[in-house]
C-alpha cells in the first residue's frame, strides 16, 4: 500500500521533468536554427587604363659661370618643351620645379653638347608614372557586382545545405585596390599604363530551413 501511495506523485514528477526537458530542448533547437548564417565574399574586378601621366625630367647644364648656366637652363627648357610638343605631348602643365647647383670639379658631365636629360633613381624608379584618377566613377557599379557575386555564393551554399538564404546580417564593403595588370618582376603599378581595380566585399546572410 505504501508503494502504491507514493508511486503516483513520483510518476507525475517524472513526467513533469520529461516535458520540461522537451520544451527546453525544443526551444534551444529553434534558437540555434534562427542563428544560422553563412559568410561569403564577392569579388569585382575591372581592367582600366591610366588617364594621367607624370614624367619628371632632370635637365643638366654645365658652365663655370652661374649666370650663363641659368641662361642655358632657360634655353634648354624651351627646347625640351618644343621636343615634347612635336611628339604629341601636351606641355601646358609642365613646370620647372627647382634648381640644384653641383661643383663641376667634383662631378664629370662628359661632353656638354646639346641638351642632357635624365630620369634616374634620384627622381624615383625612373620613367613616367601613370595614375588612374577615375576610381569614384567605378565604385557604384563594382560594389553592386561584388554584392551580387556574394549573394550567388550564399545561394549555392544554401542549396548544398538544403536551406534558403535570408536577409543580410552584416556587410563589409571592402577596400578598393589598384594593382598592376601585368605581374612583371620589378615593374610596379604606378609604372604600368594598364591596371586592375579590385574590391572584395564580405557579407553575412541568414539561413532559413
Amino acid at each position: 500500500m505504501n508503494a502504491a501511495r507514493y508511486g503516483g506523485p513520483a510518476l507525475l514528477l517524472g513526467i513533469g521533468l520529461a516535458l520540461g526537458g522537451w520544451f527546453i530542448g525544443h526551444g534551444f533547437v529553434k534558437a540555434r536554427s534562427s542563428d544560422r548564417f553563412v559568410t561569403v565574399k564577392g569579388v569585382s574586378e575591372r581592367e582600366v587604363k591610366a588617364d594621367l601621366a607624370l614624367w619628371p625630367l632632370h635637365l643638366n647644364v654645365g658652365d663655370n659661370d652661374l649666370t650663363r648656366a641659368q641662361a642655358r637652363v632657360a634655353r634648354n627648357t624651351s627646347q625640351v618643351l618644343d621636343f615634347l610638343a612635336r611628339h604629341g605631348i601636351d606641355t601646358a602643365n609642365a613646370e620647372l620645379q627647382g634648381y640644384r647647383v653641383v661643383d663641376v670639379h667634383s662631378r664629370a658631365y662628359g661632353a656638354d653638347a646639346g641638351v642632357v636629360l635624365s630620369s634616374g633613381e634620384e627622381w624615383g624608379p625612373g620613367g613616367p608614372t601613370f595614375p588612374f584618377t577615375r576610381l569614384n566613377d567605378l565604385k557604384p557599379e563594382m560594389i553592386a557586382e561584388a554584392t551580387a557575386s556574394a549573394r550567388e555564393a550564399a545561394e549555392q551554399f544554401a542549396t548544398d545545405s538544403r536551406s534558403d538564404v535570408g536577409g543580410i546580417r552584416r556587410a563589409n564593403q571592402g577596400v578598393f585596390v589598384i594593382l598592376p595588370r601585368d605581374q612583371a618582376p620589378g615593374v610596379a603599378e604606378p609604372n604600368q599604363l594598364f591596371k586592375t581595380v579590385r574590391v572584395v566585399s564580405t557579407i553575412e546572410y541568414s539561413l532559413k530551413d
